[in-house]
């Protein structure tokens, strides 16, 4: 009866404390079997809640002990094992056996120091990539709550906007930066014309394995919000949402010539200046070549004036010989 009623009073203490990887991975029998020899050496007496809050202090209020214990997902089993390695032994020798608090303390110290050790050498996680999805791999164990602590992100992703021309082609990607289990389906859904992430809006497209939506032909009818989910077994793990606009070719076709046209001409209407060290081509013309534009403008001058001169001559020869029939007569 005093037994019974000692195990429940100490079974009281041990999770009346937070939780850590003591309490995790010690079976509550094997906790009474240490303490139950625990000598207060101030007064000689045996006090079994002062050895719970000896455990308390040196496994479960430890950041050390805490922090080796973030593993990845799985390695909660090697991290049972190694707490154990160092216990179960010591439970064996302590199992009804008078020891002194300074033993206490020197021998759970030792063990808390090789289970840091030792659980610091075990893979991390590489943590959770935001903004969303249900990332089971950056999970990470959690000694306080004796459980997997999930990135908690919501599984919607917030909206890409997607612009394309009528008669293109549009693809969309369902990738996501975080590793995705082998056996994953991967559902499309579409909500004609509107913008929106309501699930009852949507309608199925495409059910399978291809991470890839292509549409060869984009035409207005595509125009809208794009879904797509994927899925491992029954959980879903992630959604993500495109909005797809689609620009009619021949408004696009305005839209090339409006850009060309803005192009050609100068900013703001004027003419650029004039940079302050001319290129080769803007630099004035040589002497030699001014020399032989005048020569040349000359000669066509003279050559001017003498076809007007050869011109005129016969008119002056007839008017010469009219004048000499005159005199004769």
């Amino acid at each position: 009866m005093c037994t019974s009623a000692l195990w429940l009073v100490c079974a009281s203490l041990l999770f009346s404390i937070s939780l850590s990887c003591y309490q995790c991975f010690v079976d509550v029998q094997d906790s009474l079997r240490l303490c139950w020899g625990h000598i207060l050496t101030e007064y000689n007496i045996r006090n079994v809640d002062a050895c719970f809050r000896k455990l308390d202090r040196i496994f479960n209020n430890n950041e050390r002990v805490i922090e080796a214990g973030r593993v990845g997902e799985g390695y909660d089993k090697q991290l049972k094992e190694i707490l154990n390695a160092e216990m179960l032994p010591m439970v064996e020798e302590f199992d009804k056996k008078l020891n002194k608090d300074t033993v206490y303390e020197e021998r759970l110290q030792t063990a808390a120091d090789n289970f840091i050790a030792a659980a610091s050498k075990l893979p991390r996680v590489s943590g959770c990539f935001p903004p969303c999805g249900f990332q089971s791999a950056g999970a990470e164990y959690n000694c306080i709550t004796c459980s997997y602590d999930s990135c908690e992100f919501p599984l919607d992703c917030p909206i890409k906007e997607i612009e394309v021309t009528e008669n293109s082609r549009s693809r969309m990607q369902c990738d996501v930066p975080f590793h995705l289990p082998n056996d994953i389906e991967v559902i499309w859904r579409f909500a004609e014309e509107v913008k929106t992430q309501q699930v009852d809006q949507f309608k199925e497209m495409t059910a399978g394995v291809d991470k890839l939506y292509s549409i060869p032909s984009t035409s207005l009818q595509h125009q809208g919000t794009y879904q797509c989910e994927i899925y491992s077994g029954q959980r879903s793990i992630v959604r993500l949402y495109y909005y797809l606009t689609v620009t009619p070719q021949v408004v696009a076709g305005h839209t090339e010539l409006q850009e060309i046209f803005d192009l050609s001409l100068l900013p703001g209407g004027r003419l650029l200046p004039v940079p302050s060290d001319p290129s080769p081509s803007l630099l004035p013309p040589s002497s030699l070549l001014l020399t032989a534009c005048l020569t040349a403008t000359l000669l066509l001058l003279f050559l001017s004036l003498g076809a007007l001169f050869w011109s005129s001559t016969p008119e002056q020869t007839s008017l010469h010989a009219d004048g000499d029939e005159d005199l004769e007569l």
